[in-house]
């Protein structure tokens, strides 16, 4: 009976949806599977209510794919990083293609997903109007609701994973700074990326949603984008940033508001321990193991770490860069599942990557401006598309709306990272006199 049932009932479903969707009740002889009792026909009408909105299916895609990235740190950490060790560039290696596997493999569920439309994706779906009088007419606004094809999804994963994995490369400078001025020991700083990273999966995932809602109701939002990542281009390119982690809010607040000590209580966040701890060799492993700490020296509080603020800041830092990757790929898709799955993907190798990079990055002279040109780029992009059309606001003739190809913006975003890659391997940096 199961066997008939797991062969049939897709097709059931299906059926029942169809029906729905027109008004028709079923009759009960039609409804019913094989040898399935009549109380599992009373489970077609809601299945075929559900599947005719697709807004409660996609619901499920979401939940699907956070339960992976669960999966996935909750065996990063409890089981190839359950102790804590110095991160050798073959692991990182190893892991840097494994984070890149999976994010570019996404893109072939993408394309089957959306294609065959599972759980709903790509019905009903936010893009961008491709009509020549979009954002004109009220009857043709900038964003519209409609199906969504399976290529068309995949190029706008990929033009989105591309921009948010470039971006996070600026990532690495300041967390190899902050690294460097807490003297964070190696081997702790996985866990420091680990903890942060959760942290910024949940503040994008929020960011994300409240971006999402705000260009869908209010589409000019697109220009304050647009004119925001031009002119964080302009400010990195021109200014030159504050490189004392001491001096960021978020620290001075800790230390004013909240003990703190001036050690490492191994790897943990808070401690009671008021002298740093000391070390033993385990006769049994070979390997260092803490002494308990001397009587009458723990406090009955608990004080914060250095390993913490690290942590703060590496949280505010992509807080920071945050607020301009996201806008950046809303310049690409308008679609939240596609925004936030590849903002994700990317987020998660960061790592990894940093680990591989942090010690060589500084030999990569040209990749800052690289990046400042892929912000203003895309930047650029969002306003040619949203500013056309509102013209009239400021007395101009309203124009056509102007969108920049997904598959070029991939060339583009691509070929300004290979050059600037290449130019740095030929043209590197000379070393400072003494």
């Amino acid at each position: 009976m199961l066997g008939t049932w797991a062969a049939v009932a897709p097709d059931a479903i299906r059926a029942a949806a169809r029906a729905a969707a027109n008004g028709i009740r079923l009759p009960e002889r039609e409804t019913r599977v094989g040898s399935i009792p009549a109380v599992m026909t009373d489970l077609f009408p809601l299945l075929a209510e559900t599947a005719s909105n697709p807004a409660d299916l996609k619901l499920w895609a979401y939940v699907g794919f956070i339960g992976l990235v669960v999966l996935f740190l909750a065996l990063d950490l409890g089981v190839f990083h359950r102790e804590a060790h110095e991160v050798s560039m073959k692991e990182a290696a190893t892991w840097s293609v494994v984070w890149l596997s999976c994010g570019l493999a996404f893109s072939a569920f993408v394309y089957k997903a959306y294609d065959a439309h599972w759980l709903g994706l790509g019905l009903e779906t936010p893009r961008y109007n491709d009509h020549e009088l979009a954002g004109e007419i009220p009857e043709q606004p900038l964003i519209v609701s409609g199906e969504v094809t399976g290529g068309e999804a995949a190029q706008q994963y990929l033009v989105g994973y591309v921009v948010e994995k470039s971006l996070a490369m600026d990532n690495i400078f300041v967390i190899a700074l902050i690294f460097a001025f807490f003297a964070v020991p190696a081997k702790y700083q996985h866990r420091v990326l680990f903890w942060g990273i959760l942290g910024a999966l949940v503040m994008r995932g929020a960011m994300i949603a409240v971006g999402a809602g705000l260009i869908l109701r209010y589409q000019w939002i697109l220009i304050v984008f647009g004119a925001f990542l031009v002119l964080t281009a302009l400010k990195m390119a021109l200014i030159k940033g504050n490189d004392d982690p001491t001096q960021n809010l978020a620290v001075r607040l800790c230390k004013r508001f909240l003990p703190t000590v001036d050690f490492y209580d191994g790897q943990r966040f808070f401690t009671r321990r008021t002298v740093a701890p000391t070390y033993s060799t385990d006769p049994a492993t070979g390997k260092p193991v803490q002494d308990p700490p001397p009587a009458g020296t723990l406090s009955a509080r608990w004080a914060i770490t250095p390993l913490f603020l690290a942590l703060v800041l590496v949280e505010v830092t992509d807080l920071v860069f945050a607020v301009d990757s996201i806008p950046a790929i809303f310049a690409v898709t308008p679609d939240p599942f596609i925004v936030f799955t590849s903002n994700i993907f990317a987020i998660l190798g960061l790592r990894a990557l940093y680990f591989c990079l942090a010690a060589l990055i500084a030999r990569f002279r040209f990749l800052k401006p690289a990046l400042i040109l892929i912000l203003a780029f895309v930047g650029v992009k969002l306003l040619l598309l949203s500013v056309p059309p509102h013209l009239g606001a400021i007395g101009l003739e309203p124009r056509h709306a102007i969108k920049i190809d997904t598959m070029a913006s991939l060339v583009i975003v691509l070929g300004t990272l290979a050059v600037a890659t290449v130019l740095s391997v030929l043209l590197p940096k000379r070393p400072s006199a003494a």
